[in-house]
């Protein structure tokens, strides 16, 4: 009888801990921001990283007109892949846990477009193809801006 209790309550804890991780997985750490935007609050080192995970994208994208403007799709090939997926493997897992999900979920969503803008140009898509690829990436930057804010926890 007793071990049938023990092995219920140590079910009931590990149940209790996975909801708890989902629901910080799910609703990250977050606060209200001060302009109408949820603060992700994140420490000083942190939010360092994701801004220049940002600039990196920003980059990318300076380098992808670049290519296409002078019709160079090798540069735009190039230039994507430095925001694809690879620019986001290394993350750790404790900032990942601060993210709320659907700031996760644009964030991926950009680094995948951006491997796939590279695919399309080394595929020889055209010019003005791989120029909506582009402008669908950005509506995930500019929806991701409007949303949030990165605020510091003084740490």
């Amino acid at each position: 009888m007793k071990l049938s209790k023990l092995a219920l309550f140590s079910l009931a804890l590990w149940v209790a801990t996975v909801a708890t991780f989902a629901w910080f997985f799910v609703r990250g750490s977050t606060a209200a921001g001060t302009d109408g935007r949820t603060a992700v609050v994140l420490q000083v080192a942190e939010r360092d990283l994701v801004l220049t995970e940002m600039r990196g994208l920003l980059t990318a994208t300076h380098g992808i007109l670049q290519g296409v403007s002078a019709n160079d799709m090798k540069q735009v090939a190039a230039a994507a892949r430095t925001g694809g997926m690879n620019a986001a493997a290394d993350v750790n897992p404790a900032l990942m846990a601060k993210l709320p999900l659907p700031f996760k979920e644009l964030g991926m969503g950009v680094h995948h477009r951006m491997d796939d803008i590279a695919a399309a140009a080394e595929n020889g898509k055209p010019a003005p193809e791989i120029m909506g690829m582009l402008t669908d990436t950005m509506s995930s930057c500019i929806a991701c801006h409007a949303s949030w804010q990165l605020q510091s926890d003084g740490t």
